[in-house]
This record gives C-alpha cells, structure tokens and sequence, in this order.
C-alpha cells in the first residue's frame, strides 16, 4: 500500500482539485456518532463519473483506500478513513440530470441533496418521499440504504432506487437495472450496491421512483398516559391498513426536549407525531379513523393542522429531535442509535429500552419510525466519564440483542459503517460469509470502505 503515492498521482492528475489542507481534512474526519475525529490523508472532488473512474484507477494501482463522502451526516462513523487513504467528495456532482415526470422517475448525480430535489421537483407536481430528516445526498441515502419518516407509506431507498451507475473497484463503470418498472433479466444488482456503504462500489448516479404531490395533506399531534398506549395505537393502526404517510412516536423525555429547545408547550406525555395523504375526503376519512383508535387506546390533547406553515414547524420539529435531546443536557454529548423490530413487538422493544437505560441509570430518550417498527433511542452523557461512557456502550449492546431476540434488527436505517459491525455475524449467521465472498471478488484488493460493514473486511 501507498497512499502517499496514490495523493501524489491525483495532484498531478487533478490538481485544485485534491486537498490536504488540514482544516478540509478535519471537517471530513468529524463524525455525529461517538468515534474519534478521523481525518482522511487527502480529499478528492471529482467532477464526473469519468474521473471517479481514472480516481479509482490511480488509487487500485497504489491500493490505497477510497471512502465516499456525502454530507457526513451518517451516525455509524460510514465516512471515516479510519485506515487512511482519501475521501472522495461527491457535492461537486449535484446535478438533477433527467426528470421523466410522464413516467414519475428522475435521474441525479450523487451529490444532489434531498431538499435541492424536492425544490426541483416542486413545478412538476411530483416529489422524492425518502425523508431521512438530515438533508443528506441522494448518493449517501442510496449507499446506506436510508429510509425516514414516510417510510410506512412510501418504502425505503430499497424500493424507490430503479437503477444505478456505479464504478467498480478497478474502475470499471457499469450500470445497473433500468427505467422499467420491473425486470426479470438477471441478478438484482441494483439492490447490492443499495445498502452497501461505499463497501463494493461508487455510486456516481441514481434514477429514483418518483410520486405525486398529494391533493390534500394533514398532520395533528395526540398524546397518550404511557408507552404502551402510543404504541399499541400505531400496531392498531397498521394492522387496520390505515394508510398512514407518517406516524412517529416521541416519549415524555423527547416531548420535554421539544419544549426546552423549539419553546413549544407540548404535554410531557408520550406522543405520536401524524400525517395524512390522499384526497380531501379520504384525508377526512383517514383521520376520522385514526381518531378513533386514538381515543379507545385513552389518547388526547389533539393538534390538527392542514396549514403547510403549521406541518412544517411539526416536522422540522422531529427532525430536529438531536437537538431537543441536547436541551435536556446542554454540557452532555447525545448519542442516538437505532434498531427495528416486527411491530408486534414493538411496544415489548421501547419498554426493554426503558428498563435497560432505567437499570443503568442513563438519560434516554425515544422516537421512532414506528409504523414500521424502527425506533431510535439517544442517551445523554459525559463523553468525560468513563464509566458512564461504559454504561452507554452497554446499553446499546444490550439494545441490540434486545432486537434480534425479538425477531429484528440492530438497524433499520443507521447503517452498520463501525458501530453496528460486531454484531453482524450474530444476525446474519452463516450468511455473512456470502457477504464477505462477494466483497473479495468486487474489491479483491479490499480498498473500497476498508474496515466498515463486514467484520473481516
């Protein structure tokens, strides 16, 4: 390995265009998880899926690593070159290339955020529905295979990624799938590299599945006396075929955070946090239902609104939730993780939570995806007590087994990237060796996202 002669190379190849600069290299080595500021040898920013091409060549040639990098706002520590190398930086590749909106697709660049499509979009009458909270790149979302708030309603990026340009590991550049709506022509490569954290592959376009702008849209918070309340509504309400677009819960410690940070005066109870889409009358009949559940499950307190400035205030509310967590303990680090379950389990999932942290003597907050079983729960502590800092890395341990006992996972949208990787073979049994065969013969010099995902990589 020579990553100093792989830098030398890309500035002679590249130029400008290849940093070292210390500051450049410490905001790409920054992390919103608990893993040390990591910084990469250098960074590169490509313009074109053609030099990600000659980029990987020059790097294959001095094997030396490559970690993608979106916005770096992964919470599994995806993005750090951990055993150096270079980071290569998507966000001069932000282009929308293509919006078919006859047939409800459009193809980006991976640079392309989030909230830059959506404003895209907005003239078309169509809209991009993976809503992860962060404005994170379209590129990152694809490689962690994100998900988010609508994604009861929508799916995840598994279900609305049609197809892909990716440049392999020797610099080869293939595309996967097409702009068909489905396809029984060959393996589904496509779902390989989606989820795959930068560990096969570099993602250098994306055609995603499009929907409509709804005709009517409502939103409404409601509060419930406990946790099992809340969330047995949201079982009551799925198993129904409710057809939910966003049903988040948030317990009485994020609701208290809520308060102190965004100045709202919401009850410090268990909430769930609601949106309706469709039709004026089947947005009506939707939230008519929904009242009902509500109601025989001993909720109240609710908060309609239909006003776009109301839902989004909602919204960006729960989005935000890192930093309600943070008001609860100005001076402390929060550290948010996640797991999923089969929602039958759900409400046994957030009370095992509670104890644990309850057990532990640790601050814990919850909110969640939970129509479709994914929770997130944030631990505030003093990154300057070992021994708290212990008790937080046991709590997360014993989330994790918590999940897959139940029947889960010990992430539905984190990512696996450092944190999550022991626990990988305890999931995935004999099936993990398949992983680690594929990565070998995709990345057989190992230089694609060293050290992430796969515990032997």
């Amino acid at each position: 390995m020579s990553i100093e002669a792989a830098i030398k190379a890309l500035q002679s190849a590249y130029g400008d265009q290849v940093s070292v600069n210390s500051s450049v290299l410490d905001a790409h080595g920054q992390n919103e998880a608990y893993f040390p500021i990591t910084p990469p040898d250098a960074v590169v920013f490509p313009n074109s899926t053609a030099e990600v091409s000659e980029i990987v060549k020059i790097c294959a040639a001095n094997e030396c690593p490559i970690i993608a990098y979106g916005t770096g706002t992964s919470l599994e520590g995806h993005q750090l070159a951990i055993r150096g190398g270079i980071n290569l930086d998507m966000s001069n590749m932000n282009a929308v290339l293509t919006v078919h909106a006859e047939d409800m697709d459009v193809v980006v660049q991976p640079g392309v955020t989030r909230e830059q499509l959506n404003e895209e979009l907005r003239a078309t009458g169509l809209f991009f529905p993976v809503d992860p909270g962060a404005n994170a790149s379209i590129g990152g979302m694809t490689a962690t295979r994100a998900s988010g708030t609508t994604a009861v309603r929508y799916g995840t990026m598994r279900e609305n990624v049609m197809a892909l340009e990716v440049v392999m590991a020797d610099g080869r550049i293939i595309r996967t799938g097409t702009r068909a709506r489905k396809s029984s022509a060959g393996y589904d490569l496509t779902k390989l590299f989606v989820g795959s954290e930068g560990t096969l592959g570099i993602i250098t376009e994306i055609t995603l599945r499009l929907q409509g702008q709804p005709e009517a849209v409502s939103a409404a918070t409601c509060s419930f006396p406990d946790i099992e309340s809340a969330v047995n509504t949201v079982i009551t309400t799925i198993q129904m075929g409710i057809p939910m677009a966003r049903i988040e819960f948030v317990d009485e410690m994020m609701a208290r955070g809520f308060n102190l940070h965004f100045k709202t005066e919401l009850p410090e109870l268990p909430h769930l946090f609601v949106e309706f889409h469709g039709s004026e009358q089947g947005v009506k009949e939707q939230a008519e239902s929904f009242g009902e559940i509500v109601a025989d499950m001993g909720g109240s307190d609710f908060n309609w609104s239909s006003k776009p400035e109301d839902r989004n205030a909602l919204w960006k509310m729960r989005h935000n939730a890192y930093y309600g967590m943070k008001a609860l303990a100005p001076d402390w680090k929060a550290l948010p993780t996640d797991v999923c379950v089969p929602i039958s389990n759900l409400a046994e999932a957030v009370k095992l939570a509670r104890e644990e942290s309850e057990r532990l003597d640790l601050t814990m907050s919850t909110v969640g995806h939970v129509g479709d079983g994914n929770f997130h729960a944030t631990i505030n502590f003093d990154p300057d007590d070992s021994e708290q800092v212990s008790r937080v890395h046991k709590f997360i341990h014993n989330l994790n087994h918590f999940a897959l006992e139940l029947g889960g996972t010990v992430t539905g949208e984190h990512g696996v990237g450092i944190g999550k990787m022991k626990y990988m073979a305890e999931e995935h049994g004999d099936a993990l060796q398949i992983m680690v065969d594929i990565k070998k013969t995709l990345d057989p010099k190992n230089i694609m996202n060293p050290g992430k995902m796969l515990p032997s990589n």
